[in-house]
């Protein structure tokens, strides 16, 4: 997770771990991705059905593939999407290249790649102190602004600097630990799960606008962290219950005892919580799990999820309907092209980069430039972060993505077209 320059660009290891894997295997990993989501359906019917030994008398496997039905059907789903866009079978709305081919050439070829070396050595940041450390360090600001331990700063940091769905994984594998209750693991999944600086850059170049990348940071990073107050303390995630996962105990005690300070307590609980892991077995097979419940367990969910929700946005109007009802808010904050705009906002939802891909066309750069903000800050789309929350262990809901998604554009909205009145 430590930032390094690379190629010229500032990236974690990880990110380019990830890149690596993915230029040696770019040929196959649509088909790896559509095998992987059809042993997991597989897994899933045995596990429902057939019951085999192997499944029910290990905790891991009957976690993986013993999954509500509602959860089974998402499979069955993806697993159709899957194949259906792999051998460009059927309709043409399933597997074109906006739609199923997107998702299946695209992206989860990424998540498959970040997954490997996530999963892998996620036992690094959960297991040698680095969180203890850090939990003791930034309690006293975590806590009072963002309603969190001080732990949970690694997650977001993890997101910032390399990737989204790393902050997600690793809040969701120490909300299944007990180290985050439902709220707070909420919270963190949709508020801290932010889009990397490298794929920043990729939405604001997309709509022409690369060269005011560092005002365009700043806007999305002062948006972001306003939202990140806010949020916290309004419904939905206000009444998330402060109880942990599977009714299991808190592990985590945040207090400082006397005669420590906060950096020298952190320090005596991370070299206590490292001490306790010294088997390199037990380390690469808890990375080997990891890896197994991150590709299982969430590339069905966003196949299934993420096609659906790009098909709704690629072959119907329904996202421009829903987004008339900004067109008034547009023009009282005097936007440009307001109705090309009001179209953008809701669509976000499908997936992060449509936004930016339909407003690349709009003439007015301080509209694109609000568009391309507003994409990031919103944070929560269905074809990577939303699936990936759904298909997690945290406690929300579709209808809580939804509402939280439309909370976060109206918070960061204003702040945005500020910014952009400003700097045009």
């Amino acid at each position: 997770m430590v930032p390094i320059k690379y190629q010229g660009d500032i990236t974690i290891p990880i990110a380019i771990f990830s890149g690596w894997i993915q230029n040696l295997l770019a040929d196959y990993l649509p088909e790896i991705m559509t095998f992987i989501i059809v042993i997991t359906l597989l897994g899933t019917l045995l596990a429902k059905f057939a019951k085999p030994a192997f499944i029910e008398k290990s905790p891991f496997f009957k976690n993986l593939f013993d999954v509500p039905y509602i959860w089974a059907a998402a499979r069955f789903i993806g697993a159709v999407f899957a194949v259906i866009t792999l051998f460009q079978i059927g309709p043409e709305q399933i597997w074109s290249e906006n739609t199923g081919g997107l998702l299946l050439n695209d992206l989860l070829p990424i998540l498959f790649s970040v997954f490997l070396f996530a999963g892998l050595f996620l036992p690094l940041l959960l297991n040698f102190g680095l969180l203890e450390f850090f939990g003791a360090l930034l309690t006293k600001i975590m806590r009072p602004v963002f309603k969190l331990p001080g732990r949970s700063s690694i997650d977001c940091v993890a997101s910032w600097l390399g990737d989204g769905t790393i902050g997600v994984l690793l809040t969701s594998k120490q909300y299944e630990e007990g180290y985050y209750t439902k709220r707070e693991a909420a919270i963190i999944g949709t508020t801290f799960s932010v889009v990397s600086i490298t794929f920043s850059l990729v939405v604001i170049s997309q709509v022409n606008l690369g060269h005011m990348f560092v005002p365009f940071y700043l806007t999305i990073t002062a948006a972001g962290f306003l939202c990140a107050i806010i949020s916290p303390r309004i419904w939905p995630l206000s009444r998330k219950p402060d109880t942990y996962y599977n009714g299991q105990e808190s592990e985590l005690d945040e207090s400082i005892p006397e005669g420590h300070t906060s950096a020298s307590w952190g320090l005596q609980q991370a070299v206590a919580k490292a001490s306790t892991n010294q088997s390199l077995k037990a380390f690469f097979q808890d990375g080997a799990k990891n890896i197994l419940d991150m590709w299982m367990g969430v590339a069905p969910i966003v196949m299934a999820l993420g096609t659906l929700a790009l098909i709704i946005a690629e072959y119907t109007p329904v996202f421009a309907y829903l987004g008339m009802p900004f067109i008034p808010l547009l023009e009282l904050m005097q936007v440009p092209e307001a109705k090309a705009a009001s179209e953008t906002l809701v669509v976000g939802f499908a997936d992060m980069f449509l936004p930016s891909v339909i407003g690349a066309g709009i003439e007015s750069e301080m509209t694109r430039f609000i568009v391309a903000s507003v994409s990031v800050t919103q944070l929560i789309y269905m074809s990577e972060v939303g699936g990936l929350l759904l298909g997690s262990k945290i406690p929300v809901t579709l209808w809580d993505l939804i509402i939280i998604f439309i909370q976060r554009t109206l918070i960061t909205l204003p702040v945005i077209v500020l910014a952009a009145h400003i700097l045009f």
